[in-house]
């Protein structure tokens, strides 16, 4: 209960989870085709640079998605709220009300309940001119681009390093599945799963999923 109490963070554990899972997948996309092909040193390297250059492409792609998504969002409840105020009908006011929250929020408010909502927005200002991001947003976008890109290189940091690309690649796919594993752990953290249980899950979806991105050549 203590997690849903702390001030928010600019991403939460499922962001965060999300935004990894993703870099895996797509770095590992990359460096498990060497297993495949009897690469050399210079084509191994340039797998390493495909793959930094794909989670970097991602990671724009991601962060750009997420501000249109926020545009859309902060249009919609524009929207909302304008047809609130402008309406007379205040039941269907109540029902847009209703419908803006969540579903167990919603449940348990009674007429009466939304009708005193109903009100208060009535008696706020009107907004006025476009939708628009705050600084907020930006740091957001910029830490899911960032999360993105450098989830690239825990796996990647092995070919560095060792000569032997076999013994590499094995280090590699162990952090790998170790990464996701956390990213388990977390996640069961902050929904209420169980740790070891929701962990095995996202490796094995992980997993399943690196391997799918193959077979289709991704």
């Amino acid at each position: 209960m203590e997690d849903f109490v702390k001030s928010p963070r600019l991403l939460n554990p499922m962001d965060r989870a999300e935004e990894i899972l993703f870099g895996l997948i797509m770095a590992l996309s990359f460096t498990c085709s060497i297993s495949i092909a009897n690469t050399h040193r210079a084509e191994i390297r340039q797998l390493l640079v495909g793959a930094i250059g794909c989670n970097l492409a991602w990671g724009f792609v991601d962060a750009t998605m997420y501000l249109i998504g926020v545009l859309a969002q902060n249009s919609r409840n524009k929207i909302i709220f304008d047809s609130i105020q402008k309406t007379s009908d205040k039941e269907k006011a109540r029902r847009c009300i209703s419908h803006a929250l969540p579903p167990v929020v919603a449940s348990v408010l009674e007429k009466e309940d939304l009708e005193q909502i109903r009100s208060r927005l009535m008696k706020l200002p009107g907004v006025s001119g476009k939708v628009h991001l705050t600084f907020n947003d930006i740091k957001r976008a910029i830490a899911l681009f960032i999360l993105v890109f450098i989830t690239t290189f825990p796996v990647v940091v092995p070919f560095v390093f060792m000569h032997n690309t076999m013994l590499a690649l094995r280090v590699s796919n162990l952090v790998a599945i170790i990464m996701m594993f956390l990213c388990g752990w977390s996640v069961a953290k902050y929904a209420g799963f169980s740790k070891w249980k929701m962990s095995a899950a996202v490796t094995l979806i992980g997993i399943l999923l690196v391997a799918i991105t193959i077979a289709l050549g991704g």
